[in-house]
């Protein structure tokens, strides 16, 4: 694996393009796929130019959607339509949604006539609903045909469909009939009438059901698959496992920012991501430069303590030494205890309902975290500033350590916890907002914990 993307990385730098081509001619799917999302944008739409049609096409089908458009972005119009053609219908349709209205509907307008029937039924069903979310790409039997019929029936459509596993049977009028699977059609003889073999009950949902019960239905039924039908008991799509897990995973998603009373987070958090990472420089500077500039007041003010504390600094000179790893720790601390609010809040592991449970706790983390460190560095502190044979001085100045990395370790977990807290409470941008906030308010803070007990119990 090492050798083969050393190999793809020296033809791309070296822009040899038809070595490349033969060398990803004879490599598996799989190891392209593996080596394409380490690589850069350009890269990547290099790679995928020079795919042949069913190498590019397994690929696509791989990436999440947000890879998928930054793919399109470097694709021409005809590859786009070609790549849409072969998608499944609701695959199609996951990725037009998150399109620009005025491409997604271009894009359309060019596909063939029944590909672009097929997305725009299923576009004209309403969002998170079986509607929205099935393929229409599936087998159907009559109850008439025999197991010999049938078979050869789904040999000519097996490329065709999403799934041959499951297969329905339907009358003249396209009514729901019963269901069997390719194991009931291999096990029956060759002359059996589908209509002998078939269940006659079948697990089916509404186009209109909502999406997360389609998941549950297919979980508690232990279903490969689900069949849609209309108000008229049509059947007119079907719904798959590998989609009932994005459901679920998307649903989840939703409770969890739900339950934390946030539930435009997701869309709100995406918006700036995508700000951040796409967006013009001066679109990057309104999210990132107040936070900034609150750092910058933020220094201003701890040199300020600094000077206020002057005669400290000149009576004791050795207190200049611990500054640096106080404020150093007090970050680090910070910084842990935010990471682990905006993972276990999202995650949902934090509650709303709980969160001062969870300060409180976070709190007790940090004050722990800084009598442990405080001791250790209060012991170097001693052996350090004692070989002058001062050793009452050194003791003060050890206990003045270890005193203000405990406080400070606490207060800096709590802000940890606290100011993300409060920011995503009040839709500002997290992300951006707590280290800078976190920063100041900690580095203030030290300097003046850590010169009041110095004051207090050495001068």
């Amino acid at each position: 694996m090492k050798q083969f993307n050393e190999e793809i990385c020296t033809y791309l730098e070296e822009k040899d393009y038809r070595s490349l081509k033969t060398l990803l001619l004879n490599t598996e799917e799989v190891l392209i796929f593996d080596l394409i999302k380490e690589l850069e944008e350009k890269d990547q739409a290099i790679i995928f130019r020079l795919l042949n049609k069913e190498k590019a096409l397994f690929i696509f089908e791989q990436l999440n959607t947000t890879d998928q458009q930054s793919l399109i972005k470097s694709l021409t119009e005809r590859r786009i339509i070609e790549l849409l053609e072969e998608l499944a219908p609701d695959d199609r349709v996951r990725l037009l949604e998150e399109l620009p209205a005025k491409i997604a509907n271009r894009l359309i307008s060019n596909l063939s006539a029944e590909e672009r029937t097929a997305t725009n039924i299923l576009l004209g069903y309403e969002g998170e609903t079986a509607g929205r979310k099935m393929t229409t790409e599936y087998i159907t039997l009559k109850k008439q045909m025999t197991v010999a019929e049938s078979i050869k029936r789904i040999r000519n459509k097996a490329n065709d469909v999403e799934t041959i596993y499951t297969i329905y049977v339907t009358d003249a009028s396209r009514e729901l009939q019963g269901v069997l699977s390719l194991k009931d059609l291999i096990l029956a003889e060759s002359n059996d009438v589908i209509a002998d073999i078939m269940q006659k009950n079948v697990v089916s949902v509404a186009t209109d059901t909502d999406q997360e019960m389609v998941a549950r239905t297919l979980k508690e039924y232990s279903l490969l698959a689900v069949p849609v039908v209309d108000k008229e008991k049509r059947l007119v799509g079907i719904i798959t496992v590998d989609d009932a897990m994005d459901i679920l995973d998307e649903e989840a998603t939703e409770d969890i920012l739900d339950s934390a009373g946030i539930s435009d987070l997701h869309v709100s958090e995406t918006t700036r991501s995508e700000a951040l990472v796409f967006g013009t420089i001066p679109q990057i500077w309104r999210l990132r430069l107040p936070f900034l500039i609150v750092t910058t007041f933020g220094g201003l003010f701890a040199g300020l303590a600094l000077e206020v504390f002057e005669d400290a600094l000149e009576t004791v000179t050795a207190l200049i030494f611990f500054i640096p790893v106080i404020m150093a720790m007090g970050g680090n601390v910070g910084t842990q205890s935010s990471t682990v609010f905006t993972r276990g809040f999202l995650l949902g592991h934090i509650k709303i309902k709980d969160i001062w449970k969870s300060i409180f706790k976070e709190m007790l983390v940090g004050l722990s975290i800084g009598v442990i460190i405080g001791i250790i560095t209060g012991v170097i502190a001693l052996l350090w500033q004692g070989f002058g044979d001062n050793w009452d001085l050194a003791f003060r100045i050890a206990i003045v350590v270890c005193l203000t990395l405990v406080i400070v370790s606490m207060i800096a977990a709590t802000l940890g916890f606290l100011i993300p807290f409060i920011l995503i409470k009040f839709k500002a941008d997290q992300a951006s907002g707590t280290g800078p906030i976190i920063t100041s308010l900690k580095d203030i803070i030290a300097i003046i914990v850590y010169f009041i007990l110095a004051m207090w119990l050495i001068l």
